[in-house]
């Protein structure tokens, strides 16, 4: 004969689930996945607005005052060392004009056309636009570079044959309407950015009138001297972010006997 022990416990008390623990522990659960939307929402938007958190380091920060006072500059360090971070930063200050409180460069107070170029366009895809606006291979993630996503209005892929190469990108431009030390942004126009290579030669940079041109990596010196010439009607801007691989090239040679100092 069975033993009374054998049958289950009848008592609440006994240790046994309730349908009140039940829903309790439905609604930690939902509190627990409501607090995980939260925070994935809070990582998207904050990936979506890097530029705000662009914090140049000293010499970085050297490069991009410099560009109050010089068309021309050059920012040459060893690789990995945020070359490329610092160049597509004034960048996407230049296109979109959020220009922050202690910034000490060239401010435009307009919509501007510019171009970036790289040493072919896979580099270019590889490291420029990846930088400016996110990983090249997931187009759900374009936006999360230092180009705000939601001043991303438009773009157009190359047709180079490079996949996920873009052409160009059209960028919300903002005045500030406050004051340097407390900015107040309205929209006033679209900024466009051309992704372009070396390889395609000089003729290829010919015929355009821009704001500014960003060298990623050293070009040929008759390329350099094109993009230099685009910027003359504007007084505009010219830069480049490189590892001085090349050695002594005439394109080094001409920033240091500009500049009296021999490279780092």
């Amino acid at each position: 004969m069975a033993s009374n022990d054998s049958f289950p416990p009848t008592s609440s008390s006994s240790g046994w689930p309730t349908s009140t623990d039940s829903s309790r522990v439905s609604e930690q659960q939902a509190l627990l996945l409501d607090k995980l939307r939260l925070k994935q929402e809070l990582s998207r938007r904050l990936a979506r607005r890097r530029l705000e958190f662009y914090s140049p380091y000293p010499k970085q920060r050297e490069f991009h005052t410099g560009g109050a006072i010089h068309r021309e500059r050059c920012l040459w360090a060893g690789n990995q060392l945020g070359k490329t971070y610092a160049g597509a930063a004034e960048t996407a200050y230049h296109l979109t004009g959020r220009y922050p409180p202690d910034w000490e460069g060239r401010r435009f107070d307009r919509p501007l056309r510019g171009w970036v170029g790289s040493d072919g366009f896979r580099a270019a895809r590889d490291s420029a636009q990846k930088t400016l606006i996110g990983p090249p291979e997931d187009e759900s993630q374009w936006g999360t570079g230092l180009i705000p996503g939601d001043d991303i209005l438009d773009w157009a892929r190359a047709s180079s044959g490079v996949p996920n190469l873009l052409d160009h990108v059209c960028v919300q431009h903002h005045a500030n309407r406050g004051t340097i030390a407390e900015p107040r942004f309205e929209r006033d126009g679209v900024s466009v950015l051309g992704i372009r290579s070396f390889d395609q030669g000089r003729a290829k940079w010919q015929g355009v009138t821009l704001d500014f041109v960003w060298f990623d990596e050293e070009p040929p010196y008759d390329v350099y001297l094109e993009g230099l010439s685009r910027t003359n009607a504007t007084n505009g801007l010219v830069w480049i972010t490189f590892t001085p691989l090349k050695g002594l090239t005439p394109l080094v040679q001409s920033f240091i006997d500009e500049c009296g100092i021999p490279p780092d």
